[in-house]
């Protein structure tokens, strides 16, 4: 029985897609090759699909095409296969955000990689973690609409709904016969390729909460602190890992407290430059 071909749904990189694509390909035809590819993907260069394999090469408009049709995918994984190419060639945050939104709401890739993308979301929707947090408090109740309007800002029911699935589904939250809640550990398991903006997503949520509490929060209710300060460049690596073992005392005491729980709050710390470290003074007479 023949091997089937790398099923294209279980990649984010279309890179790794078409080196794996054409090892099995030559393992199922020794005689196929970078010329004969190249000849059905219409291109005049053997050497494009190894360039491209290797990062030396991005794939156009006009050679995703031709590439498409030397594979030959059918109409779902050509789609497919177009959103991967543009994932990679994307540069900013937004439009990486939107284009991995499509690939995440194709019903081949959920069935290959749902946890995956269940994960990206965790990091990328503020409300997740805290609807997780939410959970271990004594009086969660498993309602969306209950969650929508206890969590501050309000989300839709819609969004609660979702997140209580997403939750489960990861393993982080499991709901009892009786509608209680447990939550557990567990391991996120974000695509390589993306996670770089789940983390980013995860921080400008943070950001965008804090700035919101400015006014939405009563003074009383929150503690916003910030210091500018003129330091030199050779200690940014001390002074991040203060701030790293700072917000590791911060968990462990939240940990060890006696009194029980009954709300939910977030802690950011950031730590960036201002400008560009200026060049040494010259003191030459």
């Amino acid at each position: 029985m023949a091997t089937p071909p790398p099923d294209l749904f279980t990649y984010l990189d279309h890179r790794k897609w078409l080196g794996d694509w054409f090892t099995w390909k030559k393992e199922a035809n020794p005689r196929f090759s970078h010329r004969m590819f190249a000849r059905r993907a219409g291109h005049k260069s053997p050497s494009l699909l190894l360039l491209v394999v290797q990062g030396k090469r991005n794939l156009t408009a006009k050679t995703t095409t031709g590439f498409i049709r030397a594979t030959g995918l059918d109409a779902e994984e050509a789609r497919f296969f177009r959103l991967l190419v543009h994932l990679d060639a994307a540069d900013r945050a937004e439009e990486r955000n939107e284009i991995f939104a499509r690939i995440a709401a194709s019903q081949r890739f959920q069935a290959a990689r749902r946890i995956e993308g269940e994960s990206f979301a965790y990091l990328s929707q503020w409300y997740l973690p805290a609807i997780r947090e939410l959970a271990s408090l004594p009086g969660f109740r498993a309602d969306p609409e209950w969650i929508a309007r206890t969590l501050h800002p309000p989300i839709r029911t819609s969004q609660a709904r979702a997140a209580l699935a997403s939750l489960q589904a990861l393993g982080m939250l499991e709901i009892d016969a009786d509608g209680r809640a447990v939550v557990h550990d567990a391991t996120l398991a974000t695509p390589h390729e993306v996670a770089g903006l789940a983390v980013h997503n995860y921080h400008r949520g943070v950001l965008q909460r804090a700035e919101a509490a400015i006014t939405s929060v009563r003074p009383h209710d929150r503690q916003l602190g910030a210091v500018t300060v003129a330091i030199p460049s050779s200690e940014v690596g001390a002074l991040k890992a203060e701030v790293a073992a700072f917000l590791e005392r911060f968990l462990d005491r939240c940990e060890k407290m006696d009194a029980p729980a009954d709300c939910i709050y977030q802690l950011g710390a950031q730590l960036f430059p201002l400008t560009r470290p200026l060049p040494p003074e010259d003191n030459t007479p």
